[in-house]
């Protein structure tokens, strides 16, 4: 099984400047786990992308995942 944790993390350290300031925690319900992504403040920019996009684009793949594994999946940046 993919982790979506790992990948979420790895994603978005190829994204940012600050690798050392990038946190992926995992919060678990019954039913869905929500992943909270936290970067450096000049980083955000770059995570959210033009209009929301790059941030779209991520979670649309957390949730692909999230679905193939039965479970529901949000991502949040924080």
């Amino acid at each position: 099984m993919t982790n979506i944790r790992e990948l979420l993390e790895y994603i978005v350290k190829s994204l940012v400047d600050d690798q050392d300031q990038v946190a992926v925690r995992e919060i678990a319900g019954q039913k869905a786990v929500i992943y909270e992504i936290e970067v450096a403040a000049e980083d955000k920019a770059k995570i959210i992308g033009r209009q929301g996009r790059t941030a779209n684009a991520i979670r649309r793949i957390a949730e692909a995942i999230g679905r193939k594994q039965g479970k529901v999946v949000k991502v949040e940046i924080i």
